[in-house]
């Protein structure tokens, strides 16, 4: 599997989940279910079941979590000489060509999008239209209701 591009931001937040699902939610859940197998017949004991479904829900995400670091590579965007140009976790301001509305957003891994905090994947078409281009420049973003054109504003290593 190939390397996927993580901002030491999304890092930081995927090992503090892991770290809590670890050290609380899985030992909390353990002694959930030993509390369950007190009450006797498992058979029809919603308890135990639902602690049973939730221990599976969790090992689950440990292992994709583990596995989602193992793979990640962590790109500290800071580090980088600042240069104009629109790369991997810098936060782009583009301006909307028709109606000047004005947008920021900062280029993330797919595990870290999140449109509401104006955090996009760097895999959506609006990045990869972004990636590679410099102030000044005029982008087109092909979206579902037609082209649509942005100027980028400005480009920052925060």
């Amino acid at each position: 599997m190939n390397r996927v591009p993580m901002t030491i931001e999304g890092a930081e937040s995927l090992r503090a989940e892991l770290e809590k699902l670890k050290k609380i939610e899985r030992p909390a859940v353990v002694q959930a279910i030993a509390e369950a197998r007190e009450h006797g017949d498992l058979k029809e004991n919603a308890e135990y079941h639902a602690a049973r479904e939730k221990q599976g829900f969790i090992e689950g995400r440990i292992r994709d979590i583990e596995s989602k670091l193992s793979f990640a590579q962590v790109i500290d965007v800071k580090s980088i000489e600042p240069s104009g140009k629109v790369i991997f976790g810098t936060t782009v301001s583009i301006i909307h060509m028709d109606t000047d509305e004005e947008v920021t957003y900062k280029i993330v891994g797919d595990d870290e999008a999140d449109v509401k905090n104006h955090k996009i994947s760097v895999n959506s078409p609006i990045a990869r239209a972004l990636i590679g281009k410099e102030e000044g420049d005029v982008v087109e973003v092909h979206t579902p209701s037609g082209a649509v054109e942005y100027e980028i504003d400005q480009v920052k290593h925060i």
